[in-house]
């Protein structure tokens, strides 16, 4: 899997976007069917961000990552 994202991103995601939709899921009650969405955006986010590369992105042909030209990869 090609990585697609830029270090910004996959902070911005691990360290802000996560946390908040697990605090949004404990807001609206821990075990309601919203909550488990909640939680399951925050893992796919945390996924992503582990892994580097956002299939959504590839889907559209975007990316955050930096390149370095005349690279092999």
């Amino acid at each position: 899997m090609k990585m697609n994202m830029g270090s910004a991103d996959r902070k911005l995601r691990a360290f802000l976007v996560a946390p908040v939709l697990v605090v949004a899921g404990l807001l609206v009650g821990p075990a309601g069917w919203l909550a488990i969405v909640l939680y399951l955006l925050a893992a796919v986010m945390l996924a992503t961000a582990a892994v580097g590369s956002c299939p959504l992105y590839m889907l559209f042909g975007f990316g955050t990552s930096k390149s370095v030209k005349g690279s092999a990869a």
